[in-house]
């Protein structure tokens, strides 16, 4: 029987994002309503455990999460990395019993027919639902990002698990604290000029 819905406390405010949790769901439900929701680009839909979220990003959200792919882009421009953005790649494993869609994921190389992304981008702006890192462990991800209170947290996969790390291994030399710190500027336009205005003055 599924669960009532499991709704963050103080967090139905305009910039909020808005999200639902369903529990004691199982496999095939998540399956019917990533069917459902088709090429929609919301809700994003997450699975672990029997517990199935419906997430739609707010206004904010989305703009960080635009924020920190133009300048991943920026840094990859100016490095030679070869990398295309998949944005909310519907991610499933049907043994593991888990799926995901990133905010932003990345596949780095000129191989593009690989079934999982090597870089995912997650922002958290409102607190609650699923432990996305134990999805993306799961489904063997190489390396996580996780954007929360203006700071970037970088997690690369060892056969332990995932260990934080201060600098990209997907993206050599990428310092994320450095990064994090060009998003607070009042367009993206700004912040991909200061930021690539920092990488050059380091080379």
């Amino acid at each position: 029987m599924v669960a009532p819905l499991a709704f963050a406390p103080g967090e139905h405010v305009p910039t909020a994002d808005q999200r639902i949790v369903l529990v004691g769901v199982p496999w095939s439900r998540y399956e019917i309503e990533v069917v459902l929701r088709g090429e929609a680009s919301v809700p994003r839909l997450a699975y672990l455990g029997g517990a199935l979220e419906f997430m739609t990003p707010s206004k904010d959200h989305e703009r960080l999460t635009s924020y920190i792919g133009r300048l991943i882009e920026v840094f990859a421009d100016l490095h030679g990395v070869d990398l295309s953005p998949y944005r909310s790649w519907t991610l499933t494993s049907g043994a593991g019993r888990v799926g995901c869609e990133p905010d932003e994921c990345y596949l780095v190389g000129d191989d593009q027919s690989r079934s999982l992304p090597d870089l995912v981008v997650e922002v958290i702006w409102t607190s609650g639902g699923l432990d996305k890192l134990a999805i993306y462990q799961h489904l063997g991800v190489r390396e996580v990002w996780f954007w929360q209170g203006g700071v970037i947290t970088a997690h690369v996969l060892r056969a332990g698990g995932y260990a934080r790390t201060p600098i990209s291994e997907v993206m050599p030399g990428l310092d994320v604290e450095v990064l994090a710190s060009y998003l607070d500027r009042p367009t993206v336009s700004a912040a991909k000029r200061d930021y690539r205005a920092h990488l050059r003055a380091r080379r």
